[in-house]
C-alpha cells in the first residue's frame, strides 16, 4: 500500500487534525502518530498521500509540513457529514437564555466539547443558537450532565443534543472560551459545513475568523 484511499476516514483524520489545529508546524511521521494517537503504519500512509495530493511537503530539514491548509480543511468539510456520521441523544431545557444556559457548562467537570453553533457563537458570534449540541465520551457522561443541569430527556427534537462522537479524535485541541470548554477550531468548522439551519453560513464567518488567527500566528513567528 503506498497511500491511503480515503484521507477522511475516522482514524485517517486524526492525523489531519494534528496537522491543522498546528498547522504552522512541522512534524516527522514519529511524532504524528504520537500526538494523532494512531499506529507509526497509518501515519505513515497518510503523510505520504497528503504528499501525493499536495497538501503536504518535506521541508529542507526533511519535517512534514502543511503547504496548502485551507484547501484540506474544505475538502475535508466538503466530505464530512455531522448528521450522519455521529449518534445523538437528545434533551430538553426550559431556560429560555441561551446565554445564562451555556455559562452553566462552565462549571462541568465532565468531559464534554461543544460544537455546532452554540460552539461559533462562544468563538466568533453571528448566526445566533436555538439549540446547544455538544460532544460527550458516552451516554453515561451525557446521564450526568443532563441530571446536573436538570434536563428533560425526549425521544427526539430536543433543544440540547448530546453528541457520541464517530472518533474520539473530535477531542483533539479543545479549549475554554468563557470558561466552556469547545472543540477545536477546525472541528467546529467540519462539523458546520454540512450543518442544517444556517450551518454553513457560520461556518463561512468562522473561517474568515481563523484565517485572521492564522495570519496573526504567521506574523509572530517571523519576528520570533
Amino acid at each position: 500500500m503506498s497511500a491511503i484511499k480515503n484521507i477522511f476516514a475516522l482514524k485517517s483524520s486524526r492525523v489531519l487534525r494534528v496537522f491543522l489545529v498546528n498547522f504552522s508546524k512541522d512534524w516527522d511521521e514519529r511524532e504524528i502518530a504520537v500526538e494523532a494517537d494512531v499506529s507509526s503504519g497509518l501515519a505513515h500512509y497518510v503523510c505520504r498521500t497528503l504528499i501525493e495530493l499536495g497538501f503536504a511537503a518535506r521541508n529542507e530539514q526533511n519535517r512534514l509540513v502543511l503547504v496548502d491548509p485551507l484547501r484540506l480543511l474544505k475538502r475535508w468539510a466538503a466530505y464530512h457529514q455531522y448528521d450522519r456520521m455521529n449518534k445523538f441523544v437528545d434533551y430538553f431545557t426550559f431556560e429560555r437564555e441561551i446565554d445564562s444556559f451555556v455559562n452553566r457548562f462552565a462549571e462541568l467537570e465532565s468531559e464534554y466539547a461543544v460544537s455546532g453553533l452554540v460552539g461559533a457563537w462562544l468563538v466568533a458570534p453571528h448566526v445566533r443558537p436555538v439549540d446547544v449540541h455538544l460532544y460527550v465520551a458516552t451516554r453515561k457522561v451525557a446521564e450526568e450532565i443532563a441530571k446536573k443541569l436538570e434536563l428533560n430527556p425526549t425521544p427526539r427534537g430536543g433543544n440540547v443534543k448530546f453528541v457520541l462522537p464517530y472518533d474520539k479524535g473530535v477531542f483533539y485541541g479543545i479549549r475554554k472560551v468563557g470558561g466552556v470548554k469547545v472543540v477545536s477550531d477546525v472541528q467546529l468548522y467540519v462539523d458546520l459545513y454540512n450543518f442544517p439551519a444556517r450551518g454553513e453560513e457560520a461556518a463561512s464567518h468562522l473561517l474568515e475568523h481563523m484565517l485572521r488567527e492564522w495570519q496573526k500566528k504567521r506574523e509572530v513567528e517571523q519576528h520570533v
